[in-house]
């Protein structure tokens, strides 16, 4: 049996702000996948829902809540949560069904309407969550953590806040020909640098905004979509080679949010080997499961919740050395037309955060890339794609699609 699932459809609500339930943005979404897909509602046996926590009770029963407004045809039902990676481990739900010859058609949605301003914990006294008690203690909003981890690039690497604002630049030109974005407009690195400082050193458009979206994923057992191309005519489908949702592991020496601090290094002892950080081993799963590594890669979707977050990425997927996701910049090679070109949807920067529907959202973009129908963005000759994300709580995912 094959290890792979095959993406037959994908579809997105665009992104922006509008305050309406998220079960509306789910839906366009979902209909425009199964129509990519050729796929009539009534064929699917398996609806995953992302969970979606701030807009009351039916975001906690998220895959039915989705399963009743497409009208209810019997299929199967779950929901997964695991913060901004809730799309991809949703993606691994419907992945590990079909593999197990339990589902062969299944719909993954993810949608969301957020709150003005960053994100913030439920109200009331929970003094075992990390994410309530770093507000509570420290009023550690995400900007400061994404400000600290700035700070280690410039410390460490030399990184500037020029080279931040170039990040923004590129993936602003990015998003004028993606029709899904919610920001589609040219900024300069003077306009970044001129923007109000939020947390020292980030700029405003340094930092990725909250917004309204979907995004929905039809995959299929390798078999069904071979039998369905050959019905249609049509070509190989994109086919998912694998989805890392790994955790950290002891010591973690890198400060990741919700955390207030880190673990020691000093149990590795003398001579001890350093560990590779948890972001660099969710790449690293994904590409052992795949059978590939970083040289294979056209092109990467990352979780740019900030500029210099996708300088962090763009290393940990091993995409360059540590230390030259700058310099890589610099030269134009994460651009359309670069060597890797990354976030050439335009990335978080032009949609801003949906937390369900993101990681699901870069499987759209892949899957367009690679089939070539990026139109304005697209990337010559795309074969591999990879996406990264993180959550809180130590979740983390990355997939990577093939053509």
């Amino acid at each position: 049996m094959s290890a792979e699932v095959a993406v037959l459809g994908v579809g997105m609500h665009p992104w922006g702000k509008w305050g309406r339930p998220f079960t509306e943005y789910g839906v366009v979404a979902a209909r425009a996948a199964l129509a990519d897909a050729g796929i009539e509602w009534p064929t699917v046996d398996l609806v995953v829902g992302g969970e979606t926590v701030r807009n009351g009770y039916a975001g906690y029963v998220a895959g039915a809540t989705f399963a009743q407004a497409l009208g209810w045809n019997g299929a199967r039902v779950a929901t997964s949560y695991a913060a901004c990676a809730t799309g991809a481990q949703a993606l691994d739900t419907a992945r590990a069904r079909i593999l197990a010859g339990l589902s062969e058609v299944a719909l993954v949605v993810g949608a969301d309407t957020t709150p003005k301003g960053f994100l913030a914990p439920n109200a009331g006294e929970r003094w075992e969550d990390p994410d309530w008690l770093r507000f509570r203690l420290l009023g550690m909003t995400n900007p400061a953590y994404f400000a600290l981890y700035a700070r280690r690039r410039m410390d460490l690497y030399g990184a500037t806040q020029e080279d931040f604002a170039r990040v923004k630049v590129k993936n602003a030109r990015h998003g004028l020909a993606n029709p899904m974005a919610r920001y589609r407009k040219e900024v300069s690195v003077e306009e970044v640098l001129g923007s109000a400082v939020v947390s020292d050193p980030l700029h405003l458009l340094d930092i990725c905004a909250t917004s309204d979206g979907a995004a929905a994923v039809v995959v299929t057992s390798t078999a069904f979509a071979e039998r369905y191309a050959r019905k249609l005519g049509g070509e190989r489908p994109v086919r998912i080679s694998a989805i890392s949702t790994v955790t950290p592991r002891f010591p973690n020496t890198i400060i990741d949010m919700p955390l207030l601090s880190t673990d020691s290094a000093a149990v590795l002892g003398e001579g001890g080997e350093p560990r590779r950080t948890f972001k660099e081993s969710i790449a690293d799963a994904a590409y052992e499961e795949a059978g590939i590594g970083p040289d294979d890669v056209s092109l990467a979707e990352v979780y740019d919740l900030s500029t210099a977050l996708e300088l962090d990425w763009i290393e940990d997927l091993g995409l360059c050395a540590i230390g030259e996701a700058e310099q890589l910049l610099r030269e134009g090679e994460t651009t359309v037309g670069g060597r890797i070109p990354v976030n050439p949807s335009g990335g978080l920067a032009c949609f801003g955060e949906a937390v369900p529907a993101q990681a699901l959202a870069q499987v759209c973009e892949l899957t367009w890339q690679l089939r070539g129908q990026a139109t304005g963005r697209q990337v010559e000759g795309a074969r591999v794609g990879i996406t990264a994300n993180q959550g809180l709580f130590g979740h983390g995912s990355s997939v990577i699609l093939r053509r």
